[in-house]
């Protein structure tokens, strides 16, 4: 008998394996198509400016670089240390985005925690207050004057406190909350004696590394790819980020066929494969850190985006 039912069972799923390649229609190739061309418009043009920042300035010249380098050379990535501003502007940014990714996560969970538990009374009012950031705000020109006004224009804390607190991710992290953490654990906890910081730091924190590593994803790239604050707010070369030094370069190899880059430099290169190197030297950083984030990444988004 146990035999015959092993029959049936391996029997069962081979139908449902036939069932489920006859189900393979039209449609499903369609969607596979359309989903690997995307996939080619994010991979190819990364490919294409790796291959041309590792070519020689003839080959880039004559437009025959498109994915495989010709005639490997790295006079242009010499020529950015040579400088020394690019690199210097690098170090700055990773500063930056460190403290700015650190009280970002401090800000959000702070505002979270509070907000995810039913018994914080007033929580639906001030969620709203909150949240009302996310849909208006006031606009360029008064944000300059408030910037102003604190004293903040051309220093490295313009382009931290303003944007700390994020009410997207905020929602994002209350919804993780509330989804994940039964109240059940806080409570015996309080029985416990535990206070609310202990709960916090002890309990909800260590059971939220999904979403603490995706909002931080989220943080850091989000401070480290932006350079309009640094355009608006910041004069100091010094206070540049390495984005808006990548803004500049571009711009001025763009319009007078010239690079960014000092005099001490010694630069060898034609202003596209400095480019090219820069945008490289730029993109590096990010693409090895997410790797290591990729995990918590996936699943804290679906945790945090299925219940509201």
């Amino acid at each position: 008998m146990a035999k015959d039912k092993k029959n049936v069972s391996r029997e069962a799923d081979a139908s449902e394996g036939s069932r489920a390649i006859n189900k393979f229609r039209l449609g499903d190739a369609v969607m596979m198509i359309v989903i690997a061309i995307l996939c080619l418009t994010c991979v190819l043009p990364f490919i294409n400016l790796a291959a041309k920042s590792i070519s020689s300035n003839s080959a880039v010249l004559s437009r025959s670089v498109f994915l495989i380098p010709k005639e490997i050379t790295f006079d242009a990535y010499a020529s950015l240390f040579r400088d020394g501003s690019m690199v210097y502007a690098m170090g700055y940014s990773v500063v930056v985005t460190a403290i700015f990714t650190l009280l970002g996560m401090m800000v959000c969970t702070c505002a979270a925690y509070p907000l995810s538990k039913r018994r914080l009374k007033g929580r639906s009012v001030l969620t709203f207050l909150l949240m009302f950031p996310m849909y208006f705000s006031a606009g360029l020109i008064p944000t300059y004057l408030l910037m102003r006004d604190l004293h903040l224009l051309d220093t490295m804390w313009v382009l931290i406190l303003p944007l700390i607190y994020s009410p997207y991710n905020m929602l994002i992290m209350k919804t993780y909350l509330q989804s994940s953490i039964p109240d059940s654990l806080e409570e015996s906890a309080f029985l416990d004696g535990a206070t609310n910081f202990q709960i916090l730091f002890k309990i909800v924190m260590p059971l939220s590394k999904p979403i603490i590593a995706t909002l931080s994803l989220f943080y850091a790239v989000g401070r480290w790819n932006s350079y309009a604050d640094n355009m608006y707010y910041i004069q100091s070369n010094a206070l540049k980020m390495a984005q808006y030094r990548l803004s500049q370069m571009v711009s001025s190899a763009t319009e007078s066929q010239t690079t960014a880059l000092s005099e001490a430099a010694a630069v060898t290169s034609t202003p596209e494969v400095l480019q090219a190197a820069s945008i490289m030297f730029v993109t590096i950083p990010v693409i090895c850190i997410y790797p290591f984030v990729q995990k918590y990444f996936v699943k804290g988004v679906m945790i945090g985006a299925v219940k509201g």
